[in-house]
């Protein structure tokens, strides 16, 4: 059973512990905003996306609802379970606040300035700050240590794959359209100048995520910081696209059932190699001051 080592640590191992508290903190603070605004969303879907198309207010309404009952709360659980020492949830956190950081980018360049612009804004700031200072915080090795003899091939793999199939599904609507001079069909019906999921997930994520699977691959170090974090943002992002075909029907539009039985498979796949990858079988005895990223082997 894992254990956390209580004593005084030393000054800079403290103020690296000072730090992971606040961007943690912090992620909660974004995920309160984001809740609020959500439950805003929801109640009011004309005041917020009434310039929308009904496309958009689709996929909004059940992102709304996804970032309201899912999202929000497993930030909060995370954080307390990471403040309590929990490797896997700190990792496991990342990935909900890069969700968190990817969907506000795409609310505050692409919804039409309303009541919550200012709220997105503020979401996306401390979520993209909880982010960075997260990973910053993070020692690589240390990380590795604890999954030595994790399915890291596994892993690999599935993030290679998935970034490829994505790469090519986007690719497939985009280069046909910019040939014939026209727009991307994911475009037209959201009536935006370009598609911000194409723009984040080729130009960020999913290049993230092939070279962290081909890292993994190799037994690099750096990978196990970023694999798990990937994992749960591809099965986070499942969520809303499978809830979507729900919404479009509940609100009169054409469902889009055939994004199901795919995207439902990602989503599994990812959350069970996630379960796997992070099963930590290192050093058992954990220094608080790490939140379970620096092993120790100092028995109490």
């Amino acid at each position: 059973m894992t254990t956390l080592d209580c004593r005084p640590a030393p000054a800079a191992s403290t103020a690296w512990a000072g730090r992971a508290v606040v961007w943690l903190r912090l992620s909660v603070t974004a995920a309160l905003l984001a809740a609020a605004g959500n439950i805003y969303a929801l109640f009011n879907l004309e005041g917020v996306y009434g310039r929308e198309t009904s496309a958009f207010i689709d996929q909004a309404t059940a992102q709304d609802a996804v970032d309201l009952a899912v999202v929000s709360p497993a930030i909060a659980v995370l954080v307390f379970l990471a403040l309590r020492g929990s490797l896997r949830a700190y990792l496991t956190w990342l990935g909900a606040v890069a969700f968190t950081v990817y969907n506000y980018v795409v609310y505050t360049l692409s919804v039409h300035v309303g009541p919550l612009f200012l709220v997105w804004v503020a979401v996306l700031g401390l979520s993209a700050f909880s982010l960075i200072g997260g990973l910053a915080a993070l020692d690589a090795r240390a990380v590795a240590a604890r999954f030595d003899r994790a399915p890291r091939r596994l892993a690999g793999w599935l993030l290679v794959i998935v970034a490829t199939l994505f790469t090519l599904l986007w690719l497939k609507d985009i280069v046909p359209a910019v040939l014939a001079g026209r727009l991307p069909r994911s475009v037209s019906e959201l009536a935006l100048p370009s598609s911000p999921v194409h723009v984040l997930d080729l130009s960020f994520f999913l290049p993230a995520a092939f070279v962290t699977g081909v890292l993994l691959l190799r037994n690099r170090p750096w990978p196990y910081t970023t694999a798990p974090g990937l994992l749960a943002f591809l099965a986070l992002t499942g969520l809303p696209i499978m809830v979507t075909p729900f919404v479009a029907r509940a609100r009169g539009d054409e469902p889009a059932w055939a994004v199901l039985p795919p995207i439902a498979a990602i989503t599994v796949a990812c959350l069970a190699v996630l379960a796997r990858l992070t099963r930590t079988r290192g050093p058992k005895v954990l220094r608080r001051d790490g939140f379970g990223l620096r092993p120790s082997r100092t028995p109490e």
